[in-house]
């Protein structure tokens, strides 16, 4: 049987822009989903600011919900064994004043 990843007619060629390339800082996400998709809002909340805003949103099918979910678990589980373990947020206390005083306008 023939190894489909080394077949050029099945690679896939996939482009990035500049823009795109520098990326979104986001240390929260939102998950919502209804029966045909997921919605992932992530959001860069900043410490003593009332309001954040999403950065991006990445609409999923239930199906793609579940093998990037996948991924991300097989992603994660390659990173500690090279870095250690992640230590989950909730283990870690951080203030929500980390950043000085509260921003005032």
């Amino acid at each position: 049987m023939e190894n489909s990843n080394n077949n050029p007619a099945n690679q896939l060629n996939i482009e990035i822009s500049e823009e795109v390339a520098e990326g979104e800082y986001a240390n929260l996400a939102i998950i919502t989903h209804s029966h045909a998709e997921f919605v992932i809002d992530f959001v860069n909340v900043m410490p003593g600011t009332p309001k954040s805003r999403v950065k991006s949103r990445i609409i999923l099918t239930p199906q793609h919900a579940k093998r990037f979910m996948k991924a991300l678990i097989e992603n994660i589980d390659r990173f500690e064994d090279v870095n250690g373990e992640i230590k989950d947020l909730e283990e870690v206390q951080i203030p929500m004043n980390f950043g000085g005083p509260a921003a005032q306008a």
